[in-house]
């Protein structure tokens, strides 16, 4: 099922024994346009302290109650690394708290490059300086009101990311037209994404004004079905598998 992740913002965590807190922010990737972690503020349990929490620990969400359970003690968690919440997070401490709960390290290769050894010394390199922090881990607070621009250079603002419950791959891209077409919302895939400008806070998106014109609204209290998808796609001029 589909869900607006800026929505989790504020739900409760609760662990196995009890509440840890609730989400602060959540961090994706905007290589992969997956999210990462759960930024949980601790509250009164941990004073002053924000803790990651992969989706690969949590579990199914209460929508109703806005809870959300996570496979982990309160002991646990309590007893992690601390780290930076706050994007760039370094890799280091990315490391330390996979290997202290055992999660998967989602940066990892499947199939390493064999590299040659006069390549070698400047991929350790390279390897060295991404250690620092993930270059494409970013916080759903920050994006949100970036400013989108279409080919022709309408602009809208990004409103929102809608992600997958359970993979938590992030599907759609909403985007807010309130400067051109008053109170309508559409939704764009990631994958008509053509760059980022993080320091101007620009998405540039490979669809033109006319095209976000004529595309469905988007409306949150809505389910997005497959007939609605249909629409948005054909909307796009692309095929449904893109």
């Amino acid at each position: 099922m589909l869900r607006s992740l800026s929505d989790l913002r504020n739900y409760a965590l609760y662990a196995i024994d009890g509440k840890i807190g609730s989400i602060h922010d959540l961090l994706f990737d905007d290589k992969y346009w997956t999210l990462r972690y759960f930024v949980v503020d601790t509250g009164t349990w941990l004073p002053g302290r924000r803790v990651l929490i992969s989706p690969v620990a949590v579990g199914r969400a209460d929508w109703s109650s806005q809870q959300i359970r996570v496979r982990l003690t309160r002991d646990r968690i309590k007893e992690a690394p601390a780290v930076n919440a706050d994007p760039p997070v370094s890799r280091q401490e990315e490391n330390r708290l996979a290997s202290f709960y055992a999660w998967p390290t989602y940066w990892a290769m499947r199939d390493p490059p064999v590299i040659p050894p006069q390549e070698a010394a400047g991929y350790r390199e390279k390897a060295h300086a991404s250690s620092n922090g993930d270059p494409h881990l970013r916080s759903l607070r920050e994006v949100s009101g970036y400013h989108i621009v279409t080919r022709d250079g309408v602009q809208g603002h990004l409103d929102d990311l809608i992600g997958e419950e359970g993979s938590w791959g992030i599907r759609y891209v909403v985007v807010d037209t309130r400067n051109w077409l008053p109170g309508k919302r559409v939704l764009l895939s990631p994958k008509w994404i053509d760059s980022v400008n993080w320091s101007q806070a620009q998405v540039f998106v490979d669809v033109t004004s006319e095209q976000i014109k004529d595309a469905p609204a988007y409306d949150p209290a809505m389910p997005i079905n497959r007939a609605y998808e249909t629409r948005l796609y054909d909307a796009y001029g692309r095929p449904t598998d893109q």
